[in-house]
């Protein structure tokens, strides 16, 4: 049987805050299934590996037999979220609303386990509420309270309207809380002053405060804004296979580890093995083939990623190097094979090390049709590479066991 610390170790993998830690602790001692709730909007009709990040955290829970209450909010929806906005967000119809929501079932289950998760609709309650339910529950917060929202503060200061229905959103979503009576809320970091009201709210209901855990936004493929359908910056996980993974194969290799340590199910023993192999000399490429099958997997199956791989290997690689390249032997200096600077030189490829570093720094340097700029980066012993400098410079080495 799992201990409360195994569990709370488990839980706290690659999440941004947890609260109360203590709390939460007390909770899982008790040896019952906590209620975990999760909320998601249907403001579009595909989720992005960005939501999958929840999912994901929502799925360790319930291996630990916990049972995990994805809430759409079909009525939350209707108003907008204005987290992050400085402007008034456009209202969805009810028919957008619910095609959206339709849409959010058959994914969600390519990731958690239908058996064990419970789907439920923010209307169920908000639909019977009426009038009177929302005023007692606005009754219940201060507008100077709503204005420490850093996005309605700025809104407010710099004289862009706030509509009274971008208010309630809080208070609906905190409510979500009550009406679930939730024992954990999960959300991005931009939604904490939400989860944070679905506790306050709670207390004054006469119920145990939720704990709350946040999970980083998952930055888009161009490692600078969070995914977003907006930005284009996306992995759909309804995406052909061969889109996903040629998506996933265009991260930078710093973004590589991010998204190991949000997406991939893998332990992080075995991750920080992979970051050891590369390390010692393995190719960052071959390591995020191994990102980019493992997610396209989870949503296509394993026949589905190997066939993206090979067709990825086929059109960005092997139709633009050389084939018929004479074999250079490069003896390492030492065990763990030889560098990329000094491969560069003794395939004469750059005139020194210096011009190999330069070469490298202006990402003019390709190692089997894939850019490096890691001048650290080691080619193992007994490895066959082709070396690319600029669009027609090329060589074929193996490097071999130093005399």
């Amino acid at each position: 049987m799992t201990t409360v610390q195994e569990q709370l170790a488990e839980i706290r993998r690659g999440c941004a805050e947890l609260l109360i830690e203590a709390e939460l602790a007390k909770k899982l001692a008790r040896g019952k299934p906590l209620r975990i709730k999760a909320g998601f909007d249907p403001t579009a009709p595909d989720l992005h590996l960005g939501h999958t990040v929840l999912i994901n955290k929502m799925r360790q829970f319930q291996q630990y037999g916990h049972e995990v209450i994805f809430l759409i909010g079909d009525f939350t929806g209707l108003i907008g979220d204005p987290t992050g906005r400085n402007a008034t967000r456009p209202r969805l119809t009810p028919e957008e609303v619910q095609a959206n929501a339709r849409t959010y079932q058959a994914q969600i289950y390519k990731i958690l386990d239908p058996e064990r998760t419970i789907i439920d609709f923010n209307s169920r309650w908000f639909g019977a509420m009426g009038a009177a339910g929302l005023i007692e529950i606005a009754a219940k917060q201060t507008v100077a309270r709503m204005l420490e929202r850093d996005d309605f503060d700025k809104r407010y200061k710099s004289g862009q309207p706030i509509a009274i229905h971008e208010f309630l959103y809080p208070l609906v979503q905190g409510y979500d809380s009550v009406a679930l009576r939730a024992d954990v809320e999960l959300g991005g970091t931009d939604q904490k002053f939400n989860l944070l009201v679905g506790r306050h709210l709670q207390e004054h209901y006469g119920q145990e405060p939720q704990c709350v855990l946040t999970m980083p936004l998952l930055e888009g493929l161009d490692g600078i804004n969070k995914m977003s359908k907006s930005l284009g910056n996306y992995v759909a996980i309804n995406e052909a296979p061969a889109t996903q993974f040629g998506k996933l194969m265009s991260i930078s290799d710093d973004l590589m580890w991010r998204y190991f340590e949000l997406l991939s199910f893998r332990p992080l023993a075995e991750i920080a093995a992979l970051r050891a192999a590369i390390a010692a000399g393995r190719n960052p490429r071959d390591v995020k083939f191994e990102l980019a099958g493992e997610i396209v997997a989870r949503f296509h199956g394993a026949a589905a990623a190997q066939h993206a791989q090979d067709e990825f290997i086929a059109r960005f690689a092997q139709k633009s190097l050389p084939t018929d390249l004479p074999l250079m032997p490069v003896a390492a200096r030492d065990a763990g094979g030889e560098s990329i600077v000094a491969a560069l030189k003794a395939a004469g490829l750059a005139s020194s090390n210096s011009e190999a570093v330069r070469k490298l720094a202006e990402g003019a340097v390709r190692v089997d049709g894939e850019k490096v700029a890691d001048r650290e980066l080691k080619l193992p012993i007994g490895a066959e590479h082709i070396l690319q400098v600029g669009p027609r410079r090329f060589a074929r080495v193996k490097i071999v066991n130093p005399n």
